[in-house]
């Protein structure tokens, strides 16, 4: 049935119109999660979650619940929306026939918010990568420009910070260094939610950022860089295997972000893997024990990683593609001096709420690089 048409003078005409855009929006995006199939698919997953020995096969229990959440999500939210949508209409109607200006501004504040998460889930159908659906590992590398760009890593990571709050996301930091003088020297954390990889690999690349230097004492602009490094977090079904004589093992003494508590023991642990000189390290949980764990994760991803690099470049040397992925080649500027301005030379979105974009409010951001990689995957694709 199509939105009511609205006759009182309070209330535009565009509404039906947009209404209606709403409405073949969220069919689309049924039909490219297909409902249907994805109820099937849930009833079969309570009925493999509720056998008695689920648990015996803990990786392929894991596999499954944590499959089954994330079907039980996208149900959740587009029943949601569909009910919301239709409660919209209903509450336009009410206000043509009222002509109740308190009962219009509700309603097109609902639907800001509905074209808004709507939006945000029609992008969240273009993420069919082979690791979109993933968990994130995201790590901040400071790059040329000193204490600034050290104090620039921590500017970021306080962005993805107050970015994964705003959503609910879980985050844990699994590594800390602190700079001496300000900032930090490395942060790796990690997004805990559903398709945090796909969400955030468009954030990988080197981002510049151009300001008064507050540690110049003759207050003079300065440019600095840092690395965001984002990678797919490994599954059980795809882990590397990693020999125990190929790695070192060292302990040391823990110390959190934001001012947290110095442990008083050595339970930090720093993994060295031997034939790549890859570095992680963990201090984020209490024990040596789980430190050491997270922190194999962490390598194990990296070296995941590395292999699907080696073959990316095996298939771009046969295409003969020659990606530029020099670390002086930035995708975002961040200018707060001598104007105000954050534009990614990639999509071409940009801002000039540099404020609000450094306190998290990134998503449309975030969103037109999901658009722009489904165009290159595609692109690829058809050649």
């Amino acid at each position: 049935m199509p939105p009511p048409r609205l006759a009182s003078s309070l209330v535009s005409a565009d509404r039906t119109n947009d209404l209606a855009a709403l409405d073949a929006t969220l069919t689309s995006i049924e039909k490219v999660l297909d409902v249907p199939r994805l109820r099937i698919e849930l009833s079969d997953l309570e009925a493999q979650a509720g056998e008695p020995g689920l648990w015996d096969d803990t990786d392929k229990a894991q596999e499954i619940t944590t499959r089954l959440s994330n079907v039980q999500t996208d149900i959740q939210r587009v029943e949601g929306y569909r009910a919301r949508l239709d409660d919209l209409a209903v509450l336009f109607e009410m206000a043509a026939e009222e002509d109740d200006e308190g009962v219009v501004a509700e309603a097109e504040q609902e639907l800001a918010t509905l074209q808004r998460e709507i939006g945000s889930l029609e992008v969240r159908t273009l993420l069919s990568g082979e690791y979109d659906q993933r968990h994130a590992l995201v790590q901040i590398t400071p790059g040329a420009g000193g204490v600034d760009s050290q104090d620039w890593a921590l500017m970021l990571w306080r962005m993805y910070y107050r970015w994964a709050e705003r959503h609910g996301y879980e985050l844990d930091v699994l590594e800390w260094q602190e700079a001496e003088e300000a900032g930090v020297k490395s942060v790796v954390f990690q997004v805990k939610t559903p398709y945090a990889y796909g969400t955030l690999a468009g954030e990988h690349g080197v981002h510049r950022l151009v300001r008064i230097s507050p540690f110049d004492n003759q207050a003079r602009r300065q440019t600095s860089f840092a690395m965001i490094d984002v990678t797919p977090v490994v599954d059980v079904a795809d882990a590397v295997e990693v020999d125990e004589k190929e790695i070192r093992v060292d302990v040391f003494r823990s110390s959190g972000p934001g001012g947290q508590g110095v442990n008083t023991t050595d339970s930090a642990v720093r993994i060295t893997h031997l034939p790549t000189n890859i570095v992680v390290s963990c201090q984020n949980e209490r024990s040596q024990i789980q430190n050491r764990a997270a922190a194999m994760i962490v390598l194990q991803t990296k070296l995941l990683e590395r292999k699907r690099e080696e073959e990316a470049a095996q298939m771009d040397a046969i295409r003969g593609s020659k990606a530029d992925v020099a670390f002086g080649s930035q995708i975002r500027n961040y200018v707060l001096h001598p104007y105000q301005m954050v534009k990614d030379l990639r999509t071409g979105m940009e801002s000039g709420a540099t404020g609000p974009v450094l306190d998290g409010e990134i998503d449309d951001f975030v969103e037109a690089a999901i658009r722009w990689r489904r165009t290159g995957e595609e692109g690829v694709e058809s050649k």
